[in-house]
């Protein structure tokens, strides 16, 4: 999908107004999130845009309370990208409400394939302030959903004309971007369901959609207590963990970091209910040749991947592995920092160099691999075997850089090099 930047001057100071982004492929929990949120935080409205209707032309922008519609409009195609005529008409909503002064938290309820980082981004440059980021999950769809790699127009949610995203790579981050996951009760859940969530995204919150209603951990209130009182006179009464989590606080700058393939926070090592994640470290760079040959059995290997890479032929250039749902993109992620000369470091976001002195070996720097592997009944040894033997032998290794930059190109199709 193509990336529009547009820059909303904020028209003034706007009234404190909390926004809460809820988003995920999961259309059943979702609903059933924003729904909660509506019922437990009085003076809450939803904001959302329909994508459906882009095919004629329009995006439909609903505003809702819990008793209803309060106001419904379209907002005209930009380049013929839904996603778009969204960033475009989101902000301007958002800054109505704010002047106003009567909403105390404007939840954004994204359309299916929207993904909440661009959102999350596009509010905050329009002066806004985003209190949560939400993907709400069931959880015995996780799996199908990760290991769907049909593409989005195929099932009719693609977000613009030229949108490329699976169904499994949308979702996958979704998933990782949110700090919240608000998970639905789901019968059909099992244990393993539950610990590939768990391994998937292990710094998430996760909270109920039901349960833990507005005032239980106080108790029920007096009969003539005034409404949304506690036990406690003229107290208001406690948030839900779902509402709580809603108001909680979130950095868009943070968020973007976590995702960034230099400096991610990926899973760690964990085996339980029959779902392993493997965390595959090394100092040495891949032939080009023996990975581009395993990258199929690779992908397969695992219901998600990810992480950075190093490869001999592009020993300067940081590469992204993500892979889900049977497919993998790779792509440059700009420079190591090693190969950077000292007077350019101090371009780097203080994340980025923090993360890479984590990391940092007294030959290659911060060149290195790390990859990390989720699935079901993972095949560690095979998996791992089957890496080491895409990098270079020692042999190899004794070459040097400038022998390395002469091993056959496989990677340069995929890189557009």
């Amino acid at each position: 999908m193509q990336a529009h930047k547009h820059e909303h001057e904020p028209s003034g100071p706007a009234h404190e107004l909390s926004v809460a982004i809820v988003g995920g492929l999961h259309a059943d929990a979702r609903k059933a999130t924003v729904a909660r949120l509506l019922a437990d935080v009085p003076g809450s409205v939803v904001l959302h845009h329909d994508l459906a209707t882009a095919v004629a032309g329009t995006v439909v922008r609903t505003v809702s309370d819990a008793d209803g519609i309060l106001s419904a409009g379209e907002a005209p195609l930009v380049n013929d990208c839904a996603c778009c005529a969204l960033r475009e008409d989101l902000v301007p909503e958002l800054r109505r409400l704010a002047d106003a002064g009567l909403t105390r938290l404007a939840i954004v309820e994204l359309w299916d394939s929207v993904e909440p980082k661009a959102m999350a981004e596009v509010v905050t440059a329009g002066g806004l302030t985003v209190t949560g980021v939400i993907t709400a999950v069931d959880p015995a769809l996780l799996l199908p959903y990760l290991g769907n790699g049909d593409d989005l127009a195929e099932r009719g949610l693609a977000a613009a004309a030229t949108d490329q995203r699976t169904v499994a790579d949308t979702f996958a981050r979704q998933l990782e971007y949110a700090t919240v996951l608000a998970l639905v009760d789901s019968p059909e859940a099992d244990d393993e369901d539950r610990e590939l969530l768990a391994q998937l995204h292990p710094t998430a919150r996760q909270v109920p959609v039901t349960g833990g209603h507005p005032g239980d951990l106080a108790g029920p209130a007096p009969a003539d207590a005034p409404a949304g009182a506690s036990a406690g006179k003229g107290e208001a009464a406690p948030l839900s963990p779902l509402a709580s989590a809603a108001l909680a606080g979130f950095d868009v700058e943070a968020a973007a970091a976590a995702q960034h393939p230099a400096c991610a926070l990926l899973p760690a090592e964990a085996d339980a209910h029959g779902v392993s994640t493997l965390v595959w470290h090394r100092r040495r760079p891949f032939h080009p040749e023996r990975l581009y040959e395993a990258l199929e059995d690779l992908t397969c290997a695992a219901a998600r991947s990810r992480g950075r890479f190093w490869l001999a032929d592009h020993p300067d250039t940081l590469l992204h592995w993500d892979a889900a749902g049977g497919a993998l993109c790779v792509e440059s992620a700009g420079p190591w920092l090693a190969s950077l000369p000292d007077a350019a470091w101090d371009m780097v976001p203080p994340v980025r160099r923090a993360a890479a002195a984590l990391d940092w070996h007294p030959e290659h720097g911060d060149c290195c691999q790390h990859l990390v592997f989720t699935s079901p009944g993972l095949d560690r040894d095979g998996l791992e075997q089957l890496l080491e033997s895409c990098l270079l032998t020692d042999a190899e290794y004794a070459g040097g850089r400038t022998a390395w930059k002469r091993l056959p190109p496989a990677f340069d199709t995929l890189l557009e090099v």
